[in-house]
């Protein structure tokens, strides 16, 4: 199952997030949603996408 773990209104922040997890192993994927952008990672794998957001 797919988790949010971050929410945008730009793409460019969107793309440049998703860069960056899955430069670091993880699976991403990113939904668009009313305007927002969405930042999905596998359930079991959202505490640490967490930790390299917080980081990044």
């Amino acid at each position: 199952m797919w988790t949010v773990i971050y929410v945008t209104h730009d793409g460019y922040d969107a793309q440049h997030i998703k860069d960056k997890l899955t430069s670091e192993g993880f699976l991403v994927k990113l939904r668009e949603n009313n305007r927002l952008i969405e930042i999905l990672v596998p359930e079991l794998e959202a505490n640490e996408a967490h930790v390299i957001i917080d980081q990044y």
